[in-house]
């Protein structure tokens, strides 16, 4: 049974009814119809990020061999086509390798995907062409280009992916980093207010207003000394472990080479 609603075609198509009825009222994926000794060729526009909705475009094969397109005769429109999509990604990597920020690559990978799968459902259609005609050869190099088309956007989207992560492990690792050494400050904070502690609490009790014993005064000088000896070595010994410590988180020559 026929279907009544078809999708809007060009004027100047026009396709048998055994074709047409294949046709809904919508354009539907990218594809080839076959009908009657015609073809179909459906094919969708450069998507918009954020937009699913899709802008079709028609070219079809008649009887004699000939293709016709929207704008008249010939292939000249999927052409150009491939050419927008091409822009599309030239324009897109040139970003990556300048941009600064995740919202940068974020944008870039959402028009990436869409960019992808189009163009993988493309490189299909033209191959359902290429299956009912082997021998169009103009077909066969828009094929040819299509899949390269579809290579770059795969890439592009892969690229846009590992910058994102690539990103993610260095703030981690720097922020890993710093979680070291606001560690070690914070031990060698309290170390510090613990030496200097009983020092302070030392000196309140030796400084208070009261006649001290002759045999007091000198175990006083010797309280205090051994006091600073002590600590000091302490401080000097800690200190030195927590820079061998911090030294151990840094990442080697070798590393640095590996993610250069």
């Amino acid at each position: 049974m026929a279907v009544m609603e078809i999708v809007k075609l060009p004027d100047h198509f026009n396709l048998e009814p055994e074709l047409r009825e294949q046709l809904s009222n919508r354009p539907g994926h990218q594809r080839c119809v076959e009908g009657a000794g015609e073809l179909l060729l459906v094919v969708h526009e450069v998507p918009d990020a954020g937009i699913p909705e899709r802008k079709a475009l028609f070219f079809w094969k008649r009887h004699d061999g000939s293709w016709i397109q929207p704008s008249g005769a010939g292939l000249n429109g999927l052409g150009e086509l491939l050419d927008r999509y091409a822009k599309a990604i030239d324009r897109h990597e040139e970003v990556i390798d300048k941009a600064g920020t995740a919202a940068e690559i974020f944008a870039i990978l959402r028009h990436a995907g869409p960019l992808s799968r189009s163009s993988r459902n493309l490189v299909q259609a033209l191959e359902q062409v290429l299956s009912v005609d082997s021998d169009d050869r103009e077909m066969r190099g828009f094929r040819d280009r299509a899949r390269e088309i579809d290579r770059a956007a795969e890439l592009l989207n892969i690229d846009g992916r590992m910058t994102l992560e690539f990103w993610r492990a260095e703030q981690s690792e720097k922020h890993a980093l710093a979680a070291a050494r606001l560690n070690a400050i914070a031990f060698r904070l309290n170390l510090l207010a613990g030496f200097f502690l009983p020092l302070v609490a030392f000196g309140g009790l030796f400084g208070m207003n009261v006649d001290i014993p002759e045999f007091a005064k000198p175990l006083f000088w010797v309280i205090l000394l051994g006091g600073i000896g002590v600590g000091s070595l302490l401080l000097w010994l800690v200190g030195r472990q927590t820079g061998k410590s911090a030294d151990c988180d840094k990442p080697t020559d070798e590393e640095d080479d590996e993610l250069s």
